[in-house]
């Protein structure tokens, strides 16, 4: 095993361009790749342009039929099919659609056979993490799930147990559906609950088909979870369902978008949060699934002050080479900022709030908390099918 990082890029992701008044500017693609590079990272990790995903690869999730209507959006944008959640205002159609769609997924595929070769031991593709995209339809600023994609090839490849982490403040549900029951793959998301945010799933109580119960795990997190609340419910419940599965490979989604500037959501995480949890995936890895680890993005629309940083910090993570949360952001990347977005760009890599501490769940459960509450209910639903005590 090279034991090396690997980061997967192609300039083309940045056609994944939903128009000029679409949340999901592609900006913070670019803005991250070259944050990744003022750091001098581009020098620990092997750079790497996968081939788009074809379509044998992407019928490994997708039907036939959205596959082609994705194609025809793509060719004719007007003539977009609704039925398949195209030309909407979450996912409107634009020429290109499904090659840069196709791109991004590639992308993802080939960081997972990348780690599962032993070509690399961690991989990167913050480009992905489109989580919402289902069988049969785009949704939530998704088309092709890469996510599910990059598991299902790592099925396909031999490979017997994954975990899925998803951090991002939305519901998995893309991937969740992929999986429903499948017993080799345990998907475990953090998310805002549903009665207040997109897509209104996620309840501790999805936990798998019955043919594959306690492989769906869902902890839906009151609005206005900060720092010491987020982190507590994420070792509340993932590292002890990582070592019941022992996974062969990690799989985990960081959409920034739980973060307090995020305009879309409602969880108050800083950035320094964020790291935190990136840094304990990278050690669940290492301790469960002999460091085979693959990271993707996911959502973040504060495209400026909040994605590039975070992503930047998990490509160091892979990377081997940390950045400190007190760095100084270079003068030459925050000028690039301001030429492209006319927006001030953040002077460090930290939200001031590092370290962040939190109560682990072995302090005690307060039965009027409501983030208590909620980790006990996800415990309660899922530990007993997985023979774990609540």
């Amino acid at each position: 095993m090279s034991g090396r990082a690997q980061l997967m890029w192609d300039e083309a992701v940045t056609g994944y361009d939903f128009g000029p008044d679409h949340p999901m500017d592609p900006v913070r693609l670019a803005l991250t790749r070259h944050l990744v590079d003022a750091f001098g990272l581009d020098k620990d990790v092997r750079v790497v342009a996968a081939k788009p995903a074809g379509e044998s690869t992407l019928r490994l999730v997708h039907r036939e039929d959205y596959i082609a209507a994705v194609k025809a959006a793509s060719a004719d944008p007007g003539a977009a099919d609704g039925a398949y959640g195209l030309g909407t205002m979450d996912d409107p159609a634009f020429a290109g659609m499904h090659e840069v769609s196709a791109m991004i997924a590639g992308q993802s595929v080939a960081a997972a056979e990348a780690v599962w070769s032993g070509d690399a031991l961690h991989a990167v593709n913050f480009a992905g993490g489109l989580h919402h995209a289902m069988p049969g339809s785009a949704s939530g600023f998704c088309v092709y799930n890469d996510a599910a994609l990059a598991i299902a090839r790592l099925l396909e490849l031999g490979v017997e147990r994954v975990v899925y982490v998803d951090v991002d403040v939305h519901h998995g549900d893309g991937v969740q559906a992929a999986f429903w029951d499948d017993p080799r793959v345990l998907t475990i998301s953090l998310h805002e609950h549903p009665r207040t945010l997109f897509p209104q799933t996620g309840w501790p109580q999805e936990t798998g088909a019955e043919s594959a119960e306690g492989s769906a795990v869902n902890v839906a997190l009151p609005a206005g979870t900060g720092d010491a609340g987020w982190l507590r419910a994420f070792h509340a419940v993932v590292p002890e369902l990582v070592a019941d599965c022992r996974p062969q490979v990690l799989v985990t989604q960081h959409g920034a978008d739980t973060h307090f500037e995020d305009p879309l959501a409602h969880l108050a995480v800083s950035l320094d949060a964020q790291r935190a949890v990136q840094v304990a995936c990278h050690e669940l890895a290492h301790e469960y699934a002999d460091g085979k680890w693959v990271a993707l993005g996911g959502g973040g629309y504060a495209v400026v002050e909040v994605v590039p940083r975070s992503w930047t910090h998990l490509v160091g993570i892979a990377a081997g080479r940390e950045i400190e949360p007190e760095a100084m952001i270079p003068e030459g990347w925050r000028q690039e900022v301001f030429a492209r977005t006319r927006q001030l760009a953040p002077a460090r890599m930290t939200d001031g709030r590092w370290p962040v501490s939190f109560a682990g769940w072995d302090a005690g459960y307060d039965p009027a908390d409501r983030l208590d509450q909620a980790v006990l209910a996800t415990r309660r639903a899922v530990f007993p099918l997985r023979g774990l005590l609540p």
